[in-house]
């Protein structure tokens, strides 16, 4: 007589995987730091995140790769913390004088994807609303959570975002370096903290709440902003509580890194080759035309033309920012870029749709 099926709710069948779960995240970290490490020896700008991303993205093709879910969210704490701590009130001073124009870049990335969106839905085959949310430069993680609040299919714009993330990523480090670093406020360059272990450790224990309390508000990306804010306000009033060790930046890199590489797997590219080549294409063009307007921008506000360049980047704040960190281009003025972009898209995204909306139906 055959023995019943295991009950599914059972202990024993809620962690039989787990073993296999455990080796496959084992094979696909120690892939991903790897990755990090030969690119770093071989001087890749952002090395740890993009050599996580290419080296995690092939064994994916060859293995079935594992990472924790919260693995990319808690980089983001991590990041998001040490990201604040170079925000002195004399930064803050320095990036509110320049809000005007970031406002304007906000303004101009957001129009130029808007333009996309006609030939974005004609090539791609989509319905006009999810060629918008695919069209429109606003992250991974926020632009999906607008499309689905928005009623639109949410499977093509996550596939679009992550494309162009990982275009921006590869991509955009090798033009700032190819340009040259033009000249910076000293101000906007901080100066190595040292390392207090306990401050550090309690640090990042509020950063975690911090995070964890944002996300009850129902923010797109509460991993980032709670920390973020929560490290600008100890720091421009306490002063900044410890440094961190690059060790743990550059394993953020590579939890970031590898976060995209997995889902760069063969289902994802061969099932959706048109939407993929489509969104490519529409990356480098969106790419192209936003450097051409970061140069005019970077002219007339005499602002450097590499935080610029990186502020106007179609790419997600974290990946922005840290890349700015890794070429030591501005940090504040690229994340004040990214802030400004990211707050007018949460509230500025639906209503344009309702705009186009109803000149579609008219």
């Amino acid at each position: 007589m055959p023995e019943p099926a295991p009950d599914p709710r059972s202990p024993q069948s809620r962690f039989a995987g787990a073993p296999q779960a455990l080796a496959r995240f084992a094979v696909t970290a120690g892939v991903a730091v790897l990755g990090g490490y030969l690119f770093s020896l071989a001087d890749v700008p952002l090395a740890w995140m993009i050599g996580a991303l290419v080296c995690s993205a092939v064994l994916s093709w060859v293995f079935p790769v594992a990472m924790p879910k919260r693995a990319r969210s808690y980089a983001l704490i991590v990041l998001g913390a040490s990201f604040g701590t170079g925000i002195t009130p004399d930064v803050i001073a320095q990036v509110a004088a320049r809000l005007p124009w970031m406002v304007l870049a906000s303004l101009i990335t957001l129009i130029a994807g808007v333009l996309l969106t006609r030939p974005m839905a004609a090539m791609g085959r989509l319905d006009p609303k999810t060629a918008f949310f695919c069209a429109v430069p606003g992250g991974v993680t926020v632009m999906p959570v607008l499309a689905e609040a928005a009623g639109a299919d949410t499977r093509p714009v996550t596939l679009s975002q992550t494309v162009r993330m990982v275009l921006v990523v590869l991509l955009v480090p090798s033009a700032v370096i190819a340009l040259g670093h033009g000249a910076e406020a000293e101000i906007f360059h901080a100066t190595a903290l040292p390392i207090r272990p306990l401050a550090l450790a309690l640090f990042l224990a509020a950063a975690f709440a911090a995070a964890y309390l944002m996300k009850l508000t129902g923010t797109a990306n509460p991993w980032i902003l709670g920390p973020l804010l929560l490290s600008i306000v100890v720091t421009s009033t306490s002063g900044a509580p410890s440094g961190f060790p690059p060790w743990l930046i550059n394993l953020a890199q590579v939890a970031m890194g590898a976060g995209l590489g997995i889902k760069l797997n063969r289902t994802f590219v061969l099932g959706a080759t048109r939407l993929l080549v489509v969104s490519a294409a529409s990356t480098l063009v969106l790419g192209v035309g936003l450097a051409a307007m970061s140069a005019v921008l970077a002219r007339f506000s005499g602002l450097s033309l590499n935080a610029v360049l990186l502020g106007m980047a179609p790419g997600g704040t974290p990946e922005m920012v840290v890349t700015a960190a890794a070429l030591n281009v501005a940090v504040p003025m690229v994340l004040g870029f990214h802030l400004v972009r990211m707050l007018a898209s949460n509230l500025l995204i639906a209503p344009i749709w309702r705009v186009i909306k109803r000149r579609i139906a008219a």
